[in-house]
């Protein structure tokens, strides 16, 4: 526990920690806000952050650039995402939850399958562009540039969607829907079609938190599952269908989970799932729930 007295290890742990919580927002805001929308539970959303991750790898193969990778592959997961939703999902959207359930699981077994009989079931890497290549001076302490460009990544889209969301017609539209669906829709506003294209935006962030991701973890089958289950803690944590609270609850799950693989290894996701429940305890509807509690 002394090491927690070094202030370099608490920068350097800090930044870690952002980044995963970075990384952690760019896949669950999309997660949390098709949950609040449609009440539809989709666990196949880890699975379009595996495939980003592995279309990136194929487009640098291809093109040579990063930067490409960057704009292609989440353009390609939205529109599988669309495809997806146009479909399966959609038909799904007032069915039972455990369907739900059952039917993006399935969904997950097909992606796993996927990319291993298209990519292989070893592991690849994507090295990281020469751009950022290099490492930066954070308070007095040495971290890679790229690690700082996902952090800096993660807060632009948490503004843009703010701004989004909160400044502009199609965003009074959304959380409207989020408030309540039926209403909107007796006003005449084609509600289905803004869910569809928040669903599209919701697997473009996912697609572009593959690509990002690659350079720092393996590109592997399954990669999709350890990520997906710490965005669902974020989700249930911040409340459903709630921006800001996709964000606080990847703030808390990145820092928590970071310092807990450090100091205390062996309990680190133990202490993730026993703050969830201290939280929830006080909290039943998420830190930050949308109106109404839901």
């Amino acid at each position: 526990m002394t090491v927690l007295l070094d202030p370099g290890f608490l920068v350097v742990q800090t930044l870690n920690g952002l980044q995963l919580s970075a990384l952690l927002f760019l896949l669950s805001v999309g997660l949390s806000v098709v949950f609040g929308l449609m009440n539809f539970i989709n666990l196949a959303h880890g699975t379009l952050f595996m495939v980003g991750a592995y279309l990136a790898l194929s487009a640098v193969r291809a093109f040579g650039s990063f930067w490409l990778a960057l704009l292609v592959a989440p353009a390609a997961v939205a529109v599988i995402g669309g495809l997806l939703y146009l479909t399966l999902l959609r038909h799904l959207q007032r069915a039972d939850p455990m369907r739900q359930v059952l039917v993006t699981f399935g969904l997950i077994l097909v992606g796993f399958e996927t990319v291993d009989i298209v990519w292989g079931s070893l592991p690849h890497a994507i090295e990281t562009p020469a751009l950022l290549s290099g490492r930066s001076a954070v308070l007095g302490q040495i971290y890679p540039t790229y690690r700082l460009f996902i952090i800096g990544l993660g807060a632009a889209v948490f503004l843009a969607l703010h701004v989004g969301l909160e400044r502009t017609r199609a965003g009074a539209v959304v959380r409207a829907g989020v408030d309540d669906r039926t209403m909107v829709a007796a006003l005449g506003i084609d509600v289905g079609r803004v869910f569809f294209l928040v669903f599209c935006l919701g697997c473009l962030l996912a697609g572009i938190a593959g690509v990002v991701a690659a350079p720092v973890f393996s590109i592997a089958p399954g990669m999709d599952m350890s990520v997906l289950i710490l965005a669902l803690i974020v989700v249930v944590l911040g409340g459903p269908g709630s921006l800001r609270g996709a964000a606080l609850g990847s703030l808390i799950v990145g820092i928590a989970d970071t310092y807990g693989q450090v100091v205390v290894p062996e309990l680190a996701r133990v202490t993730i799932y026993g703050l969830m429940a201290v939280i929830l305890l006080s909290k039943p509807a998420g830190l930050l729930p949308v109106r109404g509690g839901r």
